[in-house]
């Protein structure tokens, strides 16, 4: 595979993740009265970007991919602005209590993000049902590695890493700040960015195999990014390295005094991060 192909689904990438980050910062700093009629609006774009994923199916052509990555994108962006609205979280919305630990713990995080999660896995049942047996899967593989990647994310975010990046996070989940410890590094570490680098490295081995111009040749590719974008964010989490500078242009500038109106602390809110941690 020469870098001409290479390069234009691994920018698109790049500049997809970026931009839709900064998309779902922006329409959170809404006020809150307003979230409602946001997500209602979002929602049309969520019934559209189904649609897409229902008709380019079938088709194994490479514009069908960037097609089917995109309305995987949508689809995963309204369930990220729902929970970061407080729409679609969890039945316990409090803090972790001083004395909770180990299991008792993860037991309170859950029940703090347990519907939100229902719902993303549901919402990827249904693509792979959409998309079984089609030329054209890249919707249900984009979606199903952005919800394992944040899985991985989430789970050393609770373990505990040195680096939060907490800025982004509404008023209204701070609660979630509660259950996040800082630790130099934690045991599930090593394992996800090894895991992470396996997946990359499969990935970009089968976009090589993939016949020419087909959706999942180009697919591939969109997914190897992907994945690759995943494991930089783990990187951050232990690197004194501040992400948090790529989307400053979606986010309250330096300085500006917190509201109840406006994002403040919490970790990553890009598509791959825990969204209840960016």
């Amino acid at each position: 595979m020469d870098l001409a192909t290479l390069a234009v689904p691994i920018i698109s990438t790049v500049f997809a993740w970026w931009f839709s980050t900064g998309i779902i910062l922006l329409l959170v700093r809404l006020p809150p009265k307003d979230y409602g009629t946001a997500l209602s609006l979002f929602a049309l774009v969520l019934a559209l970007a189904i649609g897409g994923v229902i008709v380019t199916a079938d088709k194994d052509t490479s514009s069908a991919a960037y097609f089917g990555a995109g309305c995987a994108l949508f689809i995963w962006g309204w369930h990220e602005a729902s929970f970061l609205m407080g729409k679609i979280t969890g039945p316990r919305p409090a803090a972790c209590p001083a004395d909770a630990k180990g299991w008792t713990r993860f037991k309170y995080a859950t029940l703090t993000v347990i519907h939100h999660e229902i719902a993303i896995f549901l919402t990827l049942l249904a693509l792979i049902g959409l998309t079984w047996g089609q030329p054209n899967p890249v919707a249900a593989w984009t979606f199903g590695i952005l919800f394992a990647m944040r899985i991985s994310a989430k789970l050393n975010i609770f373990l505990g890493v040195p680096n939060l990046t907490d800025e982004f996070f509404p008023a209204h989940l701070e609660h979630l700040k509660s259950y996040l410890p800082k630790r130099s590094m934690n045991a599930l570490m090593p394992v996800s960015v090894i895991g992470s680098l396996i997946l990359c490295a499969w990935l970009m081995t089968r976009a090589d195999h993939a016949a020419e111009g087909s959706a999942m040749a180009t697919g591939f590719v969109l997914l190897f990014t992907l994945t690759a974008l995943a494991l930089l964010e783990h990187f951050f989490m232990v690197l004194p390295v501040q992400d948090a500078a790529l989307w400053r242009w979606a986010s309250p500038s330096k300085g500006t005094k917190k509201s109840k109106t406006q994002p403040i602390a919490d970790k990553n809110l890009s598509p791959t991060a825990w969204e209840s941690s960016k």
